[in-house]
């Protein structure tokens, strides 16, 4: 998409493959992704792999929050928690505490500059994917996600 952040090597001030500044970094291009490499993006579109199982979720995840700070008047832009996200699934989060955060990948898709296009572009996902219909190959669902947009649900559709 013509949104998609443009991924910077090295030497042009990219993340390196080597260091990051936070654990279990977030991978895009097959780089780790840092703050200064957020540009003018709004948010993310992701996918978290358990590497012991193999299943997945996809998700967004926005960059931005607007808070108003304490005794403030006016609501501030502040960078959200998307270093530490793990996803809002209960089943992925339990997974996640039970096998540790170093037993997941996680990898942006795709950036987008507005709301509306990450947004969208998650329900892309979700459908091209077939995340509510796949499995692997022991026959559990290939994905965490277990409905898109709160109204198709995996339990209608896994296995039929």
């Amino acid at each position: 998409m013509s949104d998609d952040l443009e991924r910077k090597d090295e030497s042009e001030g990219g993340a390196s493959v080597s260091s990051c500044s936070y654990h279990n970094p977030w991978m895009y291009l097959d780089k780790y992704f840092e703050s200064d490499d957020i540009g003018d993006s709004h948010g993310f579109v992701y996918q978290i792999t358990n590497k012991l199982t193999g299943k997945s979720y996809i998700g967004r995840k926005y960059f931005w929050s607007k808070r108003k700070p304490r005794n403030g008047k006016r609501r501030v832009k502040i960078e959200s928690d998307w270093k530490k996200y793990y996803g809002s699934c209960p089943e992925l989060k339990d997974d996640v505490r039970t096998y540790g955060k170093e037993c997941f990948s996680r990898t942006i898709l795709s950036t987008h500059r507005t709301p509306g296009r990450v947004n969208f572009e998650e329900t892309r996902q979700l459908f091209i994917n077939n995340v509510l219909t796949e499995a692997l190959e022991d026959g559990n669902p290939a994905f965490y996600n277990s409905n898109i947009l709160g109204r198709y649900f995996r339990k209608d559709y896994f296995g039929s």
